[in-house]
């Protein structure tokens, strides 16, 4: 209960800071328009799946290609397993990055399945240092409109999205929390978080 307290109270004080100092650069190649068409392309195909009427795994597994095609899943996957990731072997990494991605699948998957009857709406972009926030709006049934932002980067060599705000919740602060808490339940065993992620979202 220590360690666990110990790990989230340092994420909490500490994770504002580590995100600023690890957000991706990219070459600035990438400009406002490219960021917008990007998160265009991504909600077109996020409104697509919600308005299939597809059962819910089928629609997981279409999430799962969404965010493997539009996401920097290995940046969003190096963050979350944070400090970790040093003592971590090369397969332990791959095996993380591969288990991580169908987990935030499914796990954002279902969120956004509650969109069904709804849709996203891409507002604006905003240059935010060495990336783009491109803000959109959720519209769903019987529920106040509210904000599912995008941090768009070309870090990678492509234009991605690595770090999402769903109603001002912070993805890559909150996995890296998530991951954190799973180590600390599993006394910091890697190979057992990962095959218990398998099974999680």
């Amino acid at each position: 209960m220590t360690v666990l307290m110990n790990r989230r109270s340092f994420v909490a004080a500490s994770g504002a800071a580590a995100l600023a100092s690890t957000l991706p650069t990219g070459a600035f190649a990438l400009d406002n328009a490219q960021a917008r068409a990007l998160v265009d392309a991504l909600v077109g195909e996020i409104n697509a799946v919600i308005d299939s009427g597809k059962a819910e795994k089928a629609m997981f597994g279409a999430f799962e290609r969404i965010f493997k095609t539009y996401g920097d899943t290995s940046y969003i996957a190096a963050y979350a397993m944070g400090v970790d990731a040093r003592r971590a072997t090369a397969s332990q990494k791959k095996a993380f990055s591969k288990a991580f991605t169908g987990y935030i699948s499914r796990k954002y998957g279902a969120r956004f399945r509650e969109f069904i009857g709804g849709r996203l709406e891409v507002q604006g972009v905003k240059k935010v240092k060495s990336f783009y926030r491109v803000r959109t709006i959720a519209h769903l049934k019987g529920e106040a409109p509210f904000e599912v932002d995008f941090h768009v980067s070309d870090r990678s060599g492509k234009n991605l999205f690595f770090n999402m705000y769903i109603e001002g919740i912070n993805m890559l602060l909150t996995e890296r929390e998530e991951i954190g808490a799973m180590l600390d339940r599993r006394k910091g065993n890697i190979d057992k978080m990962i095959a218990d992620l398998k099974k999680a979202g």
